[in-house]
């Protein structure tokens, strides 16, 4: 910058307009978070690790509070409002929240995914990618020793989970990783690859016997945050100020009319047959594991040109996502996800669209549960979710957002919302041709989330036990009791899982308002054009964008 201008005043008007937003990402998000700088195409912080020491939070914290006095003097702007929101969702965990003490999975998970965004796309020659690996696994211990000074008493489920998770970041430590650089032929820096590496998985080991050992016994914890944190939590990452009753009362709703929805739909398929044994029956109808793949690439196509012959939105790019075999650390923990690069990677910038497959060895039996996840109706409300319209398409959407702070800065509300929007929406405009299968895997998809809406405000407040919170899912959510348990499971340490439902809510209520501003000149692709162009933040910056006003939202 110009530093004769700074001696003249601090708060000169001929400075850069994006200055204070630049040295918020230089100074605080990409070098305590260089994971996030990775993802998103910021590659000169390749080699740094996140830092969990007790020193680097302080630092974090003082910084941070720097920030918020800095952008509160600012005049009020959507970019404004958006970094402040993000500083202020940055305080409440670090100093209210900290799941840096309760959650010993952060580290080991956080640690792989760190990991993975180095191996997983082609930016730059393998073996530079190989030395800034190196780089981020040197720091691995110091990470896995902070976790070890930091974790106080934390919940059992915890520690349960990252104790569970350990098995497959070890083998991806010890596999995956390698087989990523199995071509680099330069001798030297692959032996210091494999000593860097073995140090790795040796201290992964450790952290696995020091959860058992020493961390489990004492893990007597509550993973309640409590109401009033939930509340900030919303208001901060996602611009929510409604009370957590009002929150209550607008989920219970939408959860009654899903299921209402849901019987009727079964009944009009089979009267004689129970919603139950109507969707038993539904999870037959699948591809071989062998077409799965082709099945998805067949669909994706089909939903594109859906799209476009009818303008349900602008899909900027005729590039497919690449549909291929999720990668082997992930299988255990999804069926499917979109893969995209950042908003600023310009070398490595193919999507991916990753599937899991049964894995070999398993019986007849278990393989044909597995692929009843993947029935006719799962396959469409997936590719529609991650792909057409939803995920990818909002993606390809945020390489034009107006500014640096839409490209990096957002909210799940947002991005999860209009995923889960664009299932009930594509249905609604004749997608499948009014096939009754269709909506009623839809629906059984939305009362999955409405069920996360309520468990996750109910246990976090106080109002719902853990177990209680299964029986939800298998009571109101028509959900099996295996999947009750995995999505309870979720919801104690994502306790805003409720961003599906509320998200989608917001974008109904937003598509409402502005067709009835708009009349007779309202147009559904022009206004999924409009939100899309907005990038990805709280509904709430997109409805004053689009509306000029802030509510209500829902």
């Amino acid at each position: 910058m110009r530093h004769w201008l700074l001696v003249v005043s601090l708060f000169t008007t001929t400075l850069a307009a994006g200055e204070p937003f630049d040295r918020f990402f230089n100074e605080y998000l990409f070098p305590y978070s260089p994971t996030t700088a990775t993802s998103d195409g910021f590659h000169q912080y390749d080699s740094k690790l996140e830092d969990y020491s007790p020193a680097s939070r302080e630092r974090q914290v003082v910084l941070l509070k720097q920030f918020l006095a800095e952008f509160r003097r600012m005049p009020p702007s959507a970019d404004r409002d958006l970094v402040l929101s993000r500083i202020q969702a940055g305080l409440l965990e670090l100093e209210t929240i900290r799941m840096w003490e309760k959650n010993a999975d952060i580290y080991s998970s956080g640690l792989t995914y760190s990991v993975f965004t180095i191996i997983s796309r082609t930016f730059a020659p393998p073996a530079e990618r190989l030395r800034s690996l190196i780089g981020r696994e040197r720091q691995a211990p110091a990470m896995l020793a902070a976790a070890r000074e930091n974790l106080k008493n934390p919940p059992r489920i915890y520690t349960e989970v990252a104790i569970e998770q350990l098995p497959g970041t070890i083998h991806f430590f010890e596999n995956d990783v390698p087989a990523a650089f199995h071509g680099v032929s330069d001798a030297k820096l692959m032996a210091e690859f494999r000593q860097v590496n073995g140090r790795v998985v040796a201290e992964l080991r450790s952290y696995g016997d020091f959860l058992k050992s020493d961390l489990l016994p004492r893990s007597n914890g509550d993973f309640r945050i409590g109401a009033a944190a939930f509340s900030k939590k919303l208001l901060y990452d996602e611009m929510v100020d409604l009370p957590l009753d009002r929150l209550l009362d607008v989920g219970y709703e939408n959860l009654r009319q899903n299921q209402r929805a849901f019987r009727e739909t079964a009944a009009k398929l089979d009267s004689k047959r129970t919603p139950e044994q109507i969707l038993e029956g539904l999870n037959s109808d699948h591809p071989a594991p062998s077409a799965l793949l082709a099945t998805f690439r067949h669909v994706l196509t089909g939903l594109r040109s859906y799209i476009e012959d009818r303008h349900i939105v602008t899909i900027p790019s005729p590039v497919l996502p690449v549909v291929e075999e999720t990668p082997p650390f992930m299988r255990a923990l999804t069926f499917a996800s979109m893969d995209t690069p950042g908003p600023y990677e310009n070398i490595a910038k193919e999507a991916f669209f990753n599937v899991t497959l049964p894995s070999a060895g398993w019986s007849r039996e278990r393989v044909a549960e597995f692929m009843g996840g993947f029935n006719r109706g799962t396959i469409i409300s997936t590719a529609v979710h991650e792909v057409y319209p939803g995920h990818y398409t909002q993606f390809l959407w945020l390489k034009k957002a107006p500014t640096k702070v839409r490209k990096l800065l957002g909210c799940s509300s947002n991005a999860e919302g209009w995923a889960h929007y664009c299932e009930q929406m594509m249905l609604d405009e004749r997608y499948g041709n009014g096939d009754l299968r269709l909506r009623l895997g839809q629906l059984q998809d939305a009362l999955l989330r409405n069920a996360r809406y309520i468990v996750g405000i109910e246990m976090h407040a106080g109002k719902m036990t853990y177990q209680q919170g299964i029986d939800f899912f298998v009571k109101e959510g028509f959900q099996t009791r295996a999947n009750a348990e995995r999505e309870t499971k979720r919801g104690t340490s994502d306790p805003t899982y409720l961003v599906y439902t509320l998200g989608k809510l917001e974008i109904l209520k937003l598509r409402a308002d502005y067709q009835r501003a708009k009349g007779a000149a309202f147009r559904l692709g022009e206004f999924h054009d409009r939100f899309l162009e907005q990038g990805y933040p709280p509904v709430r910056i997109v409805r004053r964008a689009l509306l000029g006003n802030d509510g209500p939202m829902l």
